[in-house]
């Protein structure tokens, strides 16, 4: 059972566990991108310590449900296919499936929605939802309109860092205090599948503001191999495959992998040597495993959107200001992974 409890003239939720034995079913919606998925993570690592009887359902993207699916927190994953319904939106099948997306959201009467995206899409899908809304207030949100989707708004500084927000926002919509070190709640050990010696270099990125040159990529690529670290390129889209296969032609070996479904990527990440990315949804999964990591920023604020993990991590450049080929060698050999 949910009970509203008045703090300060403003609403929050507690759990009255002692007067309803069954179990909280809470619904958490972070719909995409990969980066922000992973970033709520350590939220449902520290909601399932504070609530260890609670049923948590996750409202996802399809392409990143087999991710969510990894974390031991998650008893049920809802994916939508908002990203492809919208490139077919007239398409014979779409509306139908949408239908049978809008009755599963609904199909349970939850205790809590906490919306930790703060977005108009995600607005109208926590609305959609049956049970008490949770959300940022209007000066908390990106997109203030969707604070009107809720039914309780909870004030949290635009300033934390994504991972911050999240953990938050979650411990004041559920009553607890979001409190301790971050916890993704994806072990290494258990998720890798292979141990070898070989660099993930994560060049991909939907913006082009964020990218590092390829000519960077090849000449990081070329001092990696001579100390007998083999090399693979990711990607995700066909633009990115094509820049793996150039980065790939002047590295002999290096390995470009098919595209694979986001628990298998997070196998291949988990048992790299190490991994040096750009700010891209990956390299948070990287950091959440808690692999050696270098980040390279190019064109975002790392004080907002810097990976966050307890492996060895180093963090080179700033928005406008990438950082060279020989600072991120040597950030190598700081975090102890030569070269």
């Amino acid at each position: 059972m949910v009970m509203a409890v008045v703090v300060n003239d403003r609403y929050m939720i507690g759990l009255n566990r002692s007067s309803d034995p069954a179990m909280p079913d809470i619904l958490f919606i972070k719909t995409s991108s990969l980066g922000d998925v992973i970033h709520h993570m350590p939220a449902l690592t520290e909601a399932r310590a504070a609530l260890p009887e609670a049923r948590f359902t996750w409202l996802v993207e399809e392409a990143f449900a087999p991710l969510v699916r990894l974390h031991p927190a998650v008893d049920a994953v809802l994916p939508v296919a908002s990203r492809r319904w919208r490139k077919s939106w007239y398409g014979p099948s779409i509306w139908p499936e949408m239908g049978d997306s809008l009755r599963a959201i609904r199909a349970r009467e939850y205790d809590a929605v906490v919306d930790t995206q703060g977005l108009l899409r995600t607005g109208i899908l926590t609305r959609i939802a049956r049970g008490t809304r949770h959300g940022y207030d209007r000066n908390s949100i990106k997109e203030p309109l969707a604070s009107s989707f809720y039914d309780v708004r909870h004030t949290v500084s635009r300033a934390l860092h994504a991972v911050e927000r999240n953990r938050t926002l979650s411990a004041l919509a559920l009553g607890y205090e979001s409190k301790g070190a971050t916890d993704f709640g994806l072990g290494r050990a258990r998720i890798r599948n292979e141990d070898g010696r070989y660099a993930v270099l994560l060049h991909a990125t939907a913006q082009a503001r964020k990218e590092w040159p390829v000519q960077n990529w090849i000449a990081l690529g070329r001092e990696i191999q001579s100390q007998g670290i083999g090399i693979v390129l990711p990607w995700g889209s066909e633009a990115e495959r094509l820049r793996s296969e150039r980065i790939a032609a002047a590295l002999p070996g290096a390995r470009v992998p098919a595209r694979a479904p986001l628990d298998q990527v997070a196998q291949l990440i988990g048992g790299a040597h190490y991994v040096v990315g750009v700010d891209t949804g990956l390299l948070h999964l990287a950091a959440a495993l808690d692999v050696p990591l270098v980040a390279i920023f190019a064109g975002s604020k790392p004080e907002l959107t810097a990976p966050v993990g307890n492996g060895p991590l180093t963090v080179l450049g700033a928005d406008g200001a990438a950082p060279g080929v020989h600072e991120v060698i040597e950030a190598l050999q700081r975090i102890g992974s030569t070269p």
